[in-house]
């Protein structure tokens, strides 16, 4: 049942439809991006720690990190690679460094062409997701869909150079296209979410239940075999460079870390979130408050739901938010992490006869692919960049606006935090 509007959330809700999807979009997106820009710029070379001085160079640098230097390094002097179980560069695929080269030749800084490719790119994927939505929920739902995307904090990987923006650009035009049965269009658009991404695959299987389901003509399948192309072509390249065709197969196991049994990452979130995040190290707890403060507050927001009748929903909204900043504040990233994966799962589920049929068919084997894996480690940042999962919790949020607010500006906090720890070459996901 959809939470009723009060006047002020409908008010508000007027105040959206004033402008057209596309126009909604960007700006949203240009406000994020605001958001972590200054973020990152102007306020982590304050909050950087004496010990760790914020890095004096030039200011694009600051969007550089962690993979962002393996993409620039392929840009600059090119794919690397040896049978030495050694975590060759070949792992990250071309398309990223394709564009940081092409503006190279415009004179752009590698970093900075890189920046500004991903963030052209994330600002499309939410005009697209914009039209897409409208065409077929609406404009609240569209609206919803968008806000979630732009304001999610693992959006901070629409702007730093990686290839969220991109890939979701791709992927979302290929879904779209699909959708609407511009076949040749989603054709292109998946070829060059392949080249993104080895898990673009998933696009070209999506494809094919579709198609089988809905009973289209062989042009849906041969959509489906083109979107491999991306693929096909960077093995084309493996093999005429290095004589291996799959040796972007091969290195990845060298990328991952080792130590960690199959599904132990999630085991060790779950004692991280309940015991403490020093438990698991020591192998013994810790810190004996923590495990009490967090059942305290699981109970206190089992209670606000048992009598939520009684106690009216001026205390349930408030408490609600209270009791959700208190979890975040104990039991930090690694609870935000779960409930970025897992909470992907539940609302697919929730929305699996709402979505666009090939929109579900790809949300659900990318989390497959993703939790099959048995790894933690940026699983949260690749639930982010399955499209799927932005439109399913737009549906959920168009039904409970109050909430959605809420939801958003705690988004834009969280947003803020991975921004700074980014800037200060911190892990962010």
């Amino acid at each position: 049942m959809q939470e009723k509007l009060r006047p002020v959330d409908a008010r508000r809700s007027n105040l959206w439809l004033l402008l057209p999807p596309w126009a909604f979009a960007l700006v949203i997106g240009l406000l994020s991006r605001l958001v972590i820009l200054v973020s990152m710029l102007l306020v982590a070379p304050i909050a950087s720690k004496p010990e760790n001085p914020q890095r004096a160079i030039g200011a694009w640098q600051a969007l550089v990190g962690w993979d962002s230097v393996h993409y620039l390094g392929i840009a600059t002097t090119g794919y690397e690679y040896a049978a030495d179980g050694i975590g060759h560069n070949v792992a990250f695929f071309p398309m990223l460094p394709l564009l940081i080269k092409a503006g190279m030749t415009l004179g752009l800084p590698p970093a900075l062409a890189g920046a500004l490719a991903n963030n052209a790119a994330f600002l499309g994927a939410l005009m697209i997701l914009a039209g897409w939505m409208t065409d077929r929920y609406g404009q609240t739902v569209a609206r919803w869909s968008v806000a979630a995307l732009a304001w999610c904090p693992f959006s901070l990987f629409g702007t730093v150079v990686y290839t969220e923006g991109i890939f979701l650009l791709f992927s979302t035009a290929a879904l779209r296209a699909f959708d609407r049965r511009q076949h040749f269009q989603a054709a292109i658009w998946g070829c060059l979410a392949s080249a993104t991404r080895l898990p673009g695959l998933t696009i070209a299987i999506a494809f094919c239940l579709t198609a089988w389901k809905e009973r289209r003509s062989w042009s849906a399948y041969l959509a489906a075999i083109t979107s491999t192309g991306g693929v096909l072509l960077f093995s084309l390249f493996c093999w005429v460079q290095f004589h291996e065709p799959l040796a972007f197969l091969w290195v990845q196991k060298a990328w991952h870390p080792l130590g960690l049994a199959y599904g132990e990452g999630w085991l060790k979130s779950l004692v991280q979130i309940t015991l403490g995040p020093a438990t698991w190290n020591k192998g013994r707890l810790v810190d004996p408050l923590h495990p009490i403060a967090f059942v305290a507050l699981c109970g206190l927001g089992g209670l606000l739901w048992r009598f939520r009748t009684r106690l009216g929903k001026e205390i349930v909204y408030y408490g609600a938010c209270a009791i959700g900043l208190l979890l975040w504040l104990l039991a930090g990233s690694p609870l935000v992490n779960a409930v970025m994966v897992w909470g992907g799962v539940y609302v697919l589920w929730r929305f699996r006869r709402t979505l666009p049929p090939v929109a579900i068919a790809y949300g659900c084997l990318s989390l497959i692919l993703i939790l099959s894996s048995g790894r933690t480690i940026s699983a949260e940042r690749h639930t982010y960049g399955v499209v799927s999962v932005a439109i399913a919790f737009g549906l959920l949020l168009s039904g409970y606006p109050r909430w959605g607010f809420a939801t958003l500006g705690f988004f834009a906090v969280l947003l803020v935090s991975l921004s700074l720890r980014f800037a200060q070459q911190l892990w962010a996901g």
